[in-house]
């Protein structure tokens, strides 16, 4: 792999997406030939899935599959070629968010998890993951401020301490992959 693939990940409200212009003005200023994308998403028939995926209540097993089927579409279409090209990807949100989100919140089997992600991508993990972290009840406040909560944001507390929880296990079993961010800051 020539490229440099750049994830970001944290739970709804953490200021992902608002960061992934910094991110990419930075990528730029230093020469970088960049793609930034979104999961799930980032193709014609991804983005489709997504719409599927944040608005229409489905079996967590079906939901589980779409974001793979989607992120199978993403990898083959967009982020392989970029980064066999050179170009540096910066995604929102990769499979980091299919253990925090389908295995931390909604609590499938990690092995699950880890069996599409061995089937889909099991040669590809990103160079390096920034993972938003803030207080839970800040991140609720910005989400309910700023925008129609999807089927995703409308859930619980327990499922987003989950979440975030999930989060920071990964991050703290892959410190080389993962630096962690205070987004607690306006």
């Amino acid at each position: 792999m020539k490229g440099f693939f750049l994830t970001i990940e944290g739970v709804d409200g953490a200021g992902k997406s608002s960061h992934m212009e910094r991110i990419s003005s930075c990528f730029q200023s230093r020469q970088y030939d960049i793609v930034a994308t979104r999961e799930p998403g980032g193709t014609p028939l991804a983005e489709s899935l997504r719409e599927l995926l944040l608005n229409q209540d489905m079996c967590l097993e079906t939901e589980l599959l779409l974001m793979f089927a989607a992120r199978q579409e993403h990898i083959n279409k967009l982020i392989k070629p970029a980064l066999a090209a050179g170009k540096a990807v910066i995604c929102d949100r990769f499979t980091d968010s299919s253990f925090a989100y389908q295995g931390g919140g909604r609590q499938l089997a990690h092995h699950k998890i880890q069996s599409l992600v061995d089937l889909v991508h099991p040669d590809l993990k990103p160079n390096f993951t920034l993972l938003f972290d803030l207080p839970l009840e800040i991140a609720r406040t910005r989400m309910v401020r700023e925008r129609n909560l999807d089927r995703f944001e409308q859930e619980q507390e327990e499922f987003f301490e989950r979440v975030r929880s999930t989060y920071l296990e990964r991050a703290h079993a892959e410190p080389e992959r993962f630096v962690i961010i205070d987004s607690s800051q306006p």
